[in-house]
């Protein structure tokens, strides 16, 4: 379905996020998250140098490498384009998610070691979502790893962390009925 057709407007502002998983040679897996603000006029914050029409205010990228089980194993950053001379300290403390999991509670494990001053909100707006890009990216990267090895996959018994976390993997659905048959559970019936 589409948008329906907006009122008269002109552009303001662009935010473009981007994520991208990649299977490393080593096991391991990269997560990588790129953000970047861009404004289609100059635009100046007081006291500050302006920034010029379609030139990024900010460019940040964030690599988490990761085990099959989510677990970090290194953190590193970029910040290509910043808009103050603070801003580099941003990433400060990003080296505490080192160690940490990528799964339930995350957000909570980001405010925890990132939270407020402590971090960058732009960081932390990209960490978020890190999550479900390694979900994307290791889960079926491991089932291809074992079917290109020949190795024969094995049933789950255990349901994926997804499962029961919206409406189309609800444990009652369709949709888990025919991927994962024996996490299924209908739905009972009120008589």
């Amino acid at each position: 379905m589409a948008l329906p057709a907006p009122a008269p407007r002109k552009l303001a502002h662009t935010r473009t996020v981007v994520y991208r998983g990649y299977d490393r040679e080593d096991g391991l897996w990269d997560i990588e998250a790129e953000l970047t603000d861009v404004k289609p006029f100059t635009f100046s914050v007081p006291n500050e140098r302006p920034f010029p029409a379609d030139e990024p205010i900010h460019h940040l990228q964030i690599r988490l490498t990761v085990d099959k089980r989510l677990v970090i194993q290194s953190v590193a950053t970029s910040l290509d384009q910043i808009p103050h001379a603070e801003c580099v300290q941003g990433p400060k403390h990003m080296h505490k998610l080192q160690g940490c999991t990528l799964g339930r509670g995350w957000r909570k494990t980001i405010d925890e070691h990132l939270g407020r001053t402590e971090g960058c909100t732009h960081l932390r707006e990209l960490l978020f979502n890190m999550a479900t890009a390694a979900f994307q990216t290791v889960p079926a990267g491991e089932w291809q790893r074992r079917e290109l090895a020949g190795v024969p996959q094995r049933e789950a018994t255990t349901p994926p962390p997804f499962l029961g976390q919206c409406t189309t993997w609800a444990f009652d659905s369709p949709t888990v009925a025919r991927a994962f048959p024996m996490f299924f559970k209908p739905k009972v019936v009120a008589e």
